[in-house]
C-alpha cells in the first residue's frame, strides 16, 4: 500500500512580452520559425544551433569585441579595448603593448584581411599595423597629414590601396609604395560622423556608413550623398559587401541590396532597432545583428530571430563572422559568441513542452508526436506546434507520463508514475484505468499493444491487461514476471517482456524465459527492437541479440563503450541509434551483428553528447518508447533535458568535415622560447618541445594528433588530442617535424604543419674530437691491462689461501641464517594471521556477521563519491526491526539474537551482490544500493518485506512473526554521507510513525508503503 501524496507538477505556459508579441506579429507573415524537418542539404534552424560563450573569465581581455577575422592559415582574431586576441580553438593568446611582439595601444580598432592574407591592424590613436610571416608587426610612421584619430574601419580597393576611415577625420588612403594621402570631410557630406563601416564595389566606388546617411566616394574623386530617388530613410545608413561579392545596405529597420548601382528593399523587419553587423553566409542566408535586439537570420527557414537577453547580452553586436568552417562568430559588448551546427536538434520547455524530463516519445497514424515525461503529456502537430494534453490526477495534479502507445483503433494510451493508464481519443480523454478498475498502485512503465489488439500494461507487480470497459485484469498465465515490469514489445505474434527479473516471451499463452542473466550479468531489460530476424534486447549489461532461440551478448567486453544501454533504433541508412546514461551511440548494423557472431572485434561505435546538439546525454530508460524511428527517417529521443532529434541524412553534412589545418604554435627549448621561424640551428643536448594546434572551432578538444620527425621516425605517431610533443637529446643532423590533425573518426589532414630545423654537435659529438679521444682511450686501456695483470700475479696465492678458510666460516654462517630464516618465516605468517583476525573484528558485525557500523561508512563515503562523479544513481535504505525490544522481553534475548541472526541472513540473500547490507547497531541494519534509482529501491525493499512475510518459523517459535520499517533515501548531487543518513533515517520514522511495517522514501510531501 502507498500513503501519502502525489509528486505535483503543473504546466507553466509562458506569456510573451508585449513587444516580443509585437515583433513576432511583424515577422508571421514571413515563413515560419520553427521546423524540425530541416534539409540534409541545408543549415538546420537557428534553434537548433549549439552557442558558446566566452568572457574576459574565459580569458579574454575584456568584453567588447570591435571586430572578427580570421587569417589564411585559420586563426582567428578579435579587436577589444585591451588588445587584439589570436584564438586557436583552445587557448586565446593576447597581443598589446606589453606582449612580445608588442602593439603601439591597446585599444583595437579594426581588423582587416587583405586579398593577400595579410592582417592590417588599426587603433584608437590612428596607428596602423601588419602581422608579417615571422610574426613581427611593421607598423606605419604617421605623417603631418595623418589623424591622430581611432581608424573605424578599413578596406583594400583592386590597385592594392588601403583605405582608412577615421572617427571625425574623413579617410586617408595608404599606397602600395607607403605613401600616404588624407581626404578631410567634404562640405555637405556627413563623412565626420562617420559609423565603422565601408565598403568598395565592383566598380571602386567607395561606399562609407555615417550617422546622417550614407557617403559615396566615385573613382574620380567626387564626394556625394545618396540620392534622395533611393529613397533610403534618414538617419544611420551603413554599406556591407558579402565574399560573394553582393553589396548590401541597412537603413534604419530596412535592409537593402544595391542592384545596378541602386538600392533595392529585401526585407522591411520593424521592432529591431538599428541593424550594427551584417554577414552574408555559405548557404545565401542574411544575419543582422542589432543594437539591443538580438540577432536575426534570413534565409531557408524564414526570418529567424535570436533575442537578446536569452542566449545573447542585451547591448550591440559590433561584429560576424563566418569561419572556414561554417561556424557565426559574434562580437557583442558582453562577450564572444560563437553558433555551431550541431547533428541533432532538441525540443524543450522553452519551445512549449510542458517539462524537460522527457520519458517517452512515440509517433501515431496521421505523423503527429506524442510526448510523455515528468510534465505530462504533450502532442507535436506535424507544423511543430506543441499542444499540452489535460490529465489531470484524481486530487487535481499534473501526472507524469512514463509509457506511450496507440491502439489498433487509433486510441492513445498513457502510463503514468503513480495515477494509472490513460486512454485518450483525438486528443480528448476517453477513460482513466485506477486501482479501483483493478489496476496494482505505482508506476506503468511500458504499455503494448499486441497482434490481436489486447493492451498490455506493465506495472511493478506484474502485467494486467486493460480492456475497452474500463477494467483491467491480471492474466492467468504461469510463468509472467511477478515483478517491475521495465520493456514490452509485440514482436512475430509475440509479447516481449522486460523487468528487474530478465527478459520472458509470451507466445500462445506459454512464457519462454530469455537467458540474459547468465551471459554478462544483466537483470533489468529496457528495451526490444526488431531488426530483420534478429531481436536486440537492451539491459543494464549492452545488448543481446536473440536469433532462432539463440542469444548471445554484446557489451564492453565487445567494443561497447558503455555498460547500460536504454533502446535500439535502426535507421534507414544500415546504423543503430543506441540511447545510454552517458550520450546516444551510432554503430553499423552490419558492425554490431558482426560483433554478436565475434567476427570483427573490437567494435567500434561513434557517441555524441550535449556538444553534438543533444538536449541532454542522459537518456531515460524504464519507459518507453524511449527512443522511435520516424515515417521521415529521422530518428527522435527522450532525454532528460528534453527530446532529441537526428537526421541521419544530415551524417554526411555533420560528419564529413575538411580535416583542420595543423600549425604550429610554439617551440621551447627547455623553458626558454626558441625563435624556430628564424631557421636557427637548434643546440644539441638539450630538451626540445614543440606546442601545435589544429586550426578547427568544432569540437576543438576532440581533434586528434599524429607527428612524424623526419630523420628519426619511420612512420606517423598516433598522439591522441596531446598537443605537445618533447625531444630529449636528439643526435645531431637534419630534422624535419610533421604534424597532422583529424576530426574524431575524419580523416587526416593533407595540410600538415613543418618545421625543418638542424641540431648541431656537442664538442664531444664532433668527428675531430671523437678521433683524438678513441686513440687515448686505447693507450689508457693498454696500460691499465699491464697493471692489472701484473697485480693479478701477486695477488692470486694469497687468495687462493684465503678462499679455502673462509670457505668454511661461510658455510657455517649460513646454515645459521637458514635456520634463522625459517624462524622468521614461522613468525611472519602467525603476525599476518593475527592481523587479518584483527581486520575482520574491526569491520565486521560479530553477531551477524555482517559488515559493521565502521566498515558501512567506509563504503558510504566512498559510492557517494563515485555517484557524484559519475551521475550514477545511489540509494540508501535504512532497516528496523519492529518491536524487537517486545521479541527480548518476551522470549528472551538469546532468541532476539537468534532473530538477528536469521534477519541478515535473509536480507543478505535477497541482496545484489554489488549492494552492501550492514548492521548499524541493535535491530538496526543498512542497505546501500548503487546504480539503482528511488524506484527499483523501493522495490528492492518490498522484495525483502515479501521474504520476510514467507519466512514460516522465527528462531523455531511458532506464531513468531517478524516485520521491519524501512526508509530510503535517493542521494542528491550535494548530499554528504551525513546529509543523506539523515533523510534516510527521517523517513525510517515516518515509517514507524505510519504504523510500522511500512516503506518511506524521501519525497515531499513523503509517502510510504507496506
Amino acid at each position: 500500500m502507498r500513503v501519502g501524496g502525489i509528486d505535483k507538477r503543473r504546466r507553466v505556459r509562458a506569456l510573451g512580452l508585449a513587444a516580443c508579441c509585437l515583433v513576432a506579429c511583424c515577422l508571421a507573415w514571413l515563413m515560419p520559425l520553427a521546423s524540425w524537418a530541416f534539409a540534409a542539404s541545408g543549415p538546420p534552424p537557428l534553434r537548433d544551433y549549439v552557442v558558446d560563450a566566452w568572457t574576459s573569465r574565459n580569458g579574454l581581455p575584456h568584453n567588447s569585441l570591435r571586430d572578427i577575422a580570421q587569417t589564411p592559415e585559420g586563426h582567428l582574431w578579435f579587436a577589444t579595448w585591451e588588445g587584439a586576441v589570436r584564438y586557436n580553438g583552445i587557448d586565446f593568446t593576447v597581443i598589446g603593448r606589453g606582449t612580445h611582439p608588442a602593439l603601439r595601444d591597446n585599444g583595437i580598432g579594426a581588423l582587416y584581411v587583405d586579398p593577400r592574407g595579410r592582417l592590417w591592424l588599426t587603433d584608437s590613436r590612428g596607428n596602423l599595423g601588419r602581422q608579417e610571416p615571422d610574426g613581427e608587426w611593421r607598423f606605419w610612421e604617421r605623417t603631418g597629414a595623418w589623424p591622430q584619430a581611432l581608424i573605424l574601419d578599413m578596406v583594400m580597393d583592386g590597385k592594392g590601396r588601403l583605405w582608412l576611415l577615421f572617427e571625425g577625420h574623413g579617410m586617408g588612403r595608404l599606397d602600395p609604395d607607403n605613401g600616404f594621402e588624407y581626404f578631410a570631410p567634404p562640405a555637405g557630406v556627413p563623412l565626420a560622423a562617420a559609423f565603422p563601416r565601408i565598403a568598395i564595389d565592383a566598380q571602386e566606388r567607395i561606399w562609407i556608413g555615417a550617422l546622417d546617411g550614407l557617403s559615396i566616394r566615385e573613382p574620380d574623386g567626387r564626394w556625394h550623398r545618396a540620392p534622395a530617388e533611393w529613397g533610403l530613410p534618414d538617419g544611420l545608413v551603413w554599406p556591407y559587401r558579402a565574399p560573394d561579392g553582393s553589396l548590401w545596405l541597412t537603413a534604419d529597420e530596412r535592409v537593402f541590396e544595391v542592384r545596378d548601382g541602386t538600392p533595392r528593399l529585401a526585407q522591411h523587419l520593424p521592432g529591431l532597432g538599428h541593424f550594427t553587423a551584417m554577414l552574408r553566409d555559405r548557404n545565401g542566408g542574411l544575419w543582422l545583428g542589432t543594437e539591443n535586439h538580438g540577432l536575426v537570420r534570413i534565409g531557408g527557414h524564414g526570418v529567424e530571430w535570436m533575442r537578446a537577453g536569452d542566449v545573447l547580452p542585451n547591448g550591440r553586436i559590433a561584429s560576424l563572422l563566418e569561419d572556414a568552417e561554417g561556424n557565426i562568430w559574434i562580437g557583442a559588448n558582453g562577450g564572444l559568441f560563437r553558433l555551431r551546427e550541431t547533428l541533432f536538434g532538441r525540443y524543450t520547455r522553452r519551445d512549449g513542452l510542458s517539462g524537460d524530463y522527457v520519458r517517452a516519445v512515440m509517433e501515431d497514424r496521421h505523423g503527429g508526436l506524442w510526448i510523455g515525461g515528468g510534465g505530462g503529456l504533450d502532442y507535436m502537430h506535424r507544423d511543430g506546434r506543441i499542444e499540452p494534453m489535460q490529465l489531470r490526477a484524481d486530487n487535481g495534479d499534473g501526472v507524469s507520463v512514463l509509457s506511450i502507445a496507440e491502439g489498433h483503433d487509433g486510441d492513445v494510451w498513457a502510463g503514468t508514475f503513480a495515477d494509472g493508464v490513460f486512454r485518450l481519443r483525438e486528443g480528448s480523454l476517453l477513460r482513466h484505468y485506477g486501482v479501483e478498475e483493478g489496476l496494482p498502485g505505482g508506476h506503468v512503465r511500458a504499455i503494448a499493444v499486441d497482434d490481436a489488439g489486447v493492451v498490455w500494461a506493465g506495472t511493478h507487480r506484474g502485467l494486467v491487461t486493460l480492456d475497452g470497459a474500463g477494467e483491467a485484469r491480471t492474466p492467468a498465465i504461469a510463468g509472467l514476471p511477478k515483478g517491475l515490469i521495465t520493456a514490452l514489445a509485440s514482436i512475430d505474434d509475440a509479447l516481449w517482456i522486460g523487468s528487474v527479473e530478465g527478459a520472458s516471451v509470451l507466445r500462445d499463452d506459454r512464457v519462454e524465459r530469455i537467458e540474459v542473466e547468465g551471459l554478462g550479468g544483466a537483470r533489468s531489460v529496457f528495451g526490444f527492437n526488431a531488426v530483420g530476424r534478429d531481436v536486440w534486447i537492451s539491459t543494464d549489461r549492452g545488448l543481446y541479440r536473440h536469433r532462432d532461440g539463440r542469444t548471445v551478448r554484446v557489451g564492453l567486453e565487445q567494443g561497447l563503450p558503455v555498460d547500460t544501454v536504454f533502446q535500439l533504433v535502426p535507421d534507414l541508412r544500415g546504423h543503430a541509434w543506441i540511447t545510454s546514461n552517458r550520450g546516444v551511440l551510432r554503430v553499423s548494423l552490419d558492425a554490431l551483428r558482426d560483433a554478436a557472431d565475434g567476427t570483427a572485434l573490437p567494435l567500434r561505435a561513434e557517441r555524441y553528447t550535449e556538444a553534438d546538439g543533444l538536449a541532454s546525454a542522459q537518456g531515460n530508460g524504464s519507459s518507453s518508447p524511449s527512443a522511435i524511428l520516424r515515417h521521415d527517417g529521422s530518428v527522435w529521443l527522450a532525454t532528460a533535458g528534453g527530446v532529441s532529434m537526428v537526421d541521419p541524412a544530415r551524417m554526411e553534412r555533420y560528419a564529413n568535415r575538411p580535416p583542420p589545418p595543423a600549425v604550429i604554435e610554439d617551440v621551447r627549448l627547455g623553458s626558454t622560447e626558441f625563435p624556430w621561424r628564424d631557421r636557427r640551428d637548434v643546440p644539441g643536448g638539450q630538451r626540445l618541445s614543440v606546442s601545435y594546434v589544429g586550426l578547427s572551432y568544432v569540437l576543438s578538444d576532440r581533434i586528434r594528433y599524429r607527428t612524424r620527425l623526419v630523420g628519426m621516425d619511420d612512420q606517423w605517431i598516433e598522439r591522441g588530442t596531446q598537443r605537445t610533443v618533447e625531444y630529449i637529446g636528439l643526435p645531431p643532423g637534419d630534422y624535419v617535424l610533421l604534424v597532422a590533425a583529424a576530426h574524431p573518426s575524419g580523416a587526416w589532414s593533407t595540410q600538415v604543419a613543418s618545421w625543418a630545423f638542424t641540431v648541431e654537435p656537442l664538442w664531444w659529438q664532433r668527428s675531430d674530437t671523437r678521433g683524438l679521444f678513441a686513440i687515448a682511450v686505447l693507450l689508457l686501456l693498454f696500460a691499465l691491462y699491464r697493471y692489472l695483470l701484473q697485480r693479478y700475479r701477486t695477488r692470486n696465492q694469497r687468495l687462493v689461501k684465503l678462499v679455502a678458510e673462509r670457505t668454511r666460516d661461510l658455510e657455517s654462517q649460513a646454515e645459521q641464517l637458514r635456520a634463522i630464516d625459517r624462524d622468521r618465516v614461522q613468525l611472519l605468517e602467525r603476525l599476518r594471521e593475527q592481523a587479518a583476525a584483527y581486520g575482520r573484528q574491526a569491520r565486521e558485525d560479530v553477531l551477524t556477521g555482517l559488515p559493521n557500523r565502521r566498515r558501512f561508512d567506509e563504503v558510504l563515503r566512498r559510492d557517494i563519491a563515485v555517484a557524484h562523479r559519475g551521475a550514477h544513481p545511489l540509494c540508501l535504505a535504512l532497516i528496523d526491526l519492529d518491536h524487537f525490544k517486545r521479541i527480548n522481553d518476551t522470549h528472551s534475548h538469546s532468541v532476539g539474537d537468534t532473530v538477528l541472526r536469521e534477519a541478515a541472513r535473509l536480507m543478505s540473500v535477497d541482496s545484489r551482490e554489488a549492494d552492501l547490507l550492514a548492521r548499524l547497531g541493535g535491530e538496526e541494519f543498512a542497505l546501500l544500493l548503487p546504480d539503482t534509482t528511488l524506484e527499483d529501491a523501493i522495490a528492492i525493499c518490498e522484495r525483502l518485506q515479501q521474504t520476510f512475510r514467507a519466512h514460516g518459523s522465527w528462531a523455531g517459535i511458532d506464531g513468531l512473526n517478524v516485520t521491519f520499517s524501512v526508509g530510503v533515501a535517493e542521494c542528491r548531487f550535494d548530499d554528504t554521507p551525513a546529509r543523506l543518513l539523515e533523510r534516510a533515517d527521517a523517513a525510517m520514522y515516518r515509517a514507524k510513525n505510519l504504523g510500522r511495517n511500512v516503506i518511506c522514501y524521501d519525497e515531499n510531501p513523503p509517502q510510504a508503503r507496506l
